[in-house]
């Protein structure tokens, strides 16, 4: 599955953007007054092979969630059991990603790729739409999908985090979950990830693909005081220094210092890539996952949008690497997909401009 995704994905179509361009100069505005939004709907046209491309609509989020064995190292104050529990908060409808799915009437689908702890007993979930709703939001359901790789990954700092055959199932399984929304409609993926841990085999990945020194990889993940940051910072430097991750064999490096929900992230760029539908990245776990993704597939990099600057550091020398420029900033460093789904109406903006705004020549506005 895997190889014939990755032989699937095309570059952007070129005469789209040329026509969307084009397009643009003809609106009933100052060229170039959209900013970065002209240059993204533009590339959204290319993406889609079509002018104006179709409204990114409806959006869904996909949370991938997993464990890490690097948790042993003592990279985080929380305990193990918080991804499990966070779980059953996602289906109950009562965490932020909830909250801000509901303002933007996207579903939002949690998958246990590698979670370690048994998850809570199920729980209803909650309409996603408030009772009474005048607004009428959407109704849908948070949905659970099982499809557990292992209990989660093994410490990085030991020993491989992953078996290549497992981080090649949790590839494959988002690559799946890409398909799955797509053919149900969905006209835009958000990455959303939950794993306690997670940020530090994501600074390993960002070093790892880029270059950069760990230290500049690194962040403080939910908060932890200095002495854990250090610890943090040299167990990253000292899992790249054991196992000398290769970035041009990106299922070695997922193996080696990755876990199992950013190679399924990775899967699902890959995957919405081959569909052409455009992925719209959270947090430094999906931007590493993307950089993951476009080592797999170069040409899927034009499916990504960067949501937002989130505040670990290595999010931003990601985002540097791959050449997106993030579309909001406001210090977020949640995860789950929040910061993706603030970021949506831009998206949703930048094409509706294509296709509602009139030209001089309908509108009988005279050009300068």
């Amino acid at each position: 599955m895997l190889h014939t995704t990755i032989a699937a994905i095309r570059p952007l179509d070129e005469p789209a953007m040329v026509a969307a361009g084009e397009l643009h100069g003809r609106l009933t505005k100052p060229a170039g007054s959209l900013g970065v939004l002209e240059e993204l709907s533009v590339r959204l046209a290319g993406l889609a092979r079509s002018c104006p491309p179709p409204l990114p609509e409806p959006a869904a989020v996909a949370i991938f969630a997993g464990d890490h064995g690097v948790h042993a190292q003592g990279v985080t104050p929380w305990p193990q059991e918080v991804t499990a529990q966070m779980i059953g908060n996602f289906l109950a409808g009562g965490a932020v990603v909830n909250a801000f799915a509901r303002q933007a009437g996207a579903s939002v689908t949690v998958v246990d790729v590698g979670v370690a702890t048994p998850l809570p007993p199920a729980v209803p979930a909650q309409a996603d739409g408030l009772p009474g709703d005048p607004a009428g939001r959407s109704t849908r359901t948070p949905r659970l999908v099982a499809a557990n790789v292992r209990p989660g990954t093994r410490d990085l700092a030991v020993t491989a985090a992953l078996t290549r055959d497992e981080a090649l199932a949790a590839v494959e399984t988002g690559i799946r979950i890409a398909r799955e929304l797509i053919d149900a409609g969905a006209g835009i993926l958000l990455t959303g990830d939950m794993g306690i841990g997670n940020t530090t085999p994501a600074a390993a990945l960002v070093a790892a693909f880029t270059g950069v020194d760990p230290a500049e990889a690194t962040g403080r993940g939910t908060g932890v005081d200095d002495p854990t940051y250090a610890r943090k910072i040299g167990v990253v430097r000292a899992a790249l220094a054991r196992h000398a991750p290769d970035p041009a064999d990106p299922l070695g490096v997922l193996a080696a210092v990755g876990g199992l929900e950013h190679a399924a992230l990775a899967g699902l760029i890959l995957g919405a890539a081959d569909r052409r539908v455009p992925v719209l990245l959270d947090v430094v776990i999906a931007v590493s996952a993307a950089l993951a993704a476009v080592a797999f597939a170069p040409d899927a990099v034009g499916a990504l949008v960067a949501g937002h600057r989130s505040a670990e550091p290595g999010a931003t020398a990601g985002l540097r690497h791959l050449g997106l420029d993030p579309l909001i900033d406001l210090g977020l460093r949640l995860g789950e997909g929040t910061g993706a789904l603030l970021a949506l109406p831009v998206v949703t903006g930048a094409v509706r401009v294509l296709h509602e705004v009139a030209t001089f020549d309908s509108a009988g506005v005279a050009e300068k």
